[in-house]
């Protein structure tokens, strides 16, 4: 039975060979997201492209799937049902980055890590131990600060300073030990030497004795970051040099893993 103009429009296929309303619905969850989780049609169309009634129709679907809900002041937000997606996700984008990480603890020794950024805390969602007996442990879905840890410099890096300063301002910046930054502009100097010399350092901020040297995973599909933590007494100035070219390379190598793995899906 031929389609209604509706269905057929809805159906049609985009460029990539994908379905367009689906495509388009995506691209307006993480539209969603980038404004903060809220935001009106007006602003999704101006954002967007796409025509107003376009968007009611779509918007009107996430809304019925529980992916969206309609406030009280006719604005949308993500709904609920995003946050099973989004925790089975972090869990298997640890899993994906654990042969990477084990490749990590094999040319440095040291204990590696993989944190994401979620909401205005810093979650670690993997982990592969060093072979010493003195080493370190960060328990898989602990939450911490981004002011005190390495992989919170790697992942705020090049966040614009009002939203730094704005995250700050709602988590405070309470000391971990005496070496812990605590207060902004020393925070976003820190940042800016993160920029300028591609790696971040937690030089005994979140513990006494220890050392963490982290990098961002480029262009992953949600904001990660991978480091390695050790004794300082082993990652030392000199270990330094030799260990971040290892982190840059292994991330590079893990992004383009996980944009393989979103390309290589089957086509219908």
């Amino acid at each position: 039975m031929p389609s209604s103009s509706a269905s057929t429009t809805d159906a049609t296929k985009s460029a990539s060979g994908g379905v367009q309303s689906l495509e388009r619905a995506f691209d307006l969850l993480e539209r969603m997201a980038d404004a903060g989780g809220e935001v009106g049609l007006s602003e999704l169309s101006a954002s967007s492209g796409l025509p107003l009634p376009t968007i009611h129709r779509l918007m009107r679907t996430l809304v019925a799937c529980g992916y969206v809900r309609q406030q009280a002041n006719r604005r949308y937000a993500l709904g609920p049902r995003l946050i099973r997606l989004g925790e089975s996700a972090s869990r298997l984008l640890g899993t994906w980055a654990r042969p990477y990480l084990a490749r990590l603890v094999e040319e440095t020794g040291e204990t590696a890590n993989m944190a994401l950024l979620d909401g205005d805390e810093i979650v670690y969602v993997a982990q592969v131990p060093s072979k010493h007996s003195m080493r370190m442990f960060t328990e898989v879905g602990r939450r911490v600060l981004p002011h005190s840890t390495g992989v919170g410099k790697a992942l705020l890096a090049h966040t614009s300073a009002e939203e730094v300063r704005a995250l700050l301002s709602r988590t405070g910046m309470p000391a971990a030990t005496e070496k812990t930054i605590t207060t902004p502009d020393g925070f976003l100097d820190a940042l800016e030497l993160v920029r300028r010399v591609g790696y971040a350092v937690d030089d005994n901020e979140q513990e006494i004795g220890v050392r963490c040297l982290a990098v961002p995973v480029p262009n992953s599909p949600t904001a990660a970051a991978i480091s390695i933590s050790g004794p300082a007494g082993r990652v030392t100035e000199e270990a330094t040099q030799r260990i971040v070219p290892v982190l840059q390379e292994v991330a590079r190598d893990l992004s383009e893993a996980l944009a393989n793995t979103a390309q290589a899906q089957p086509h219908a």
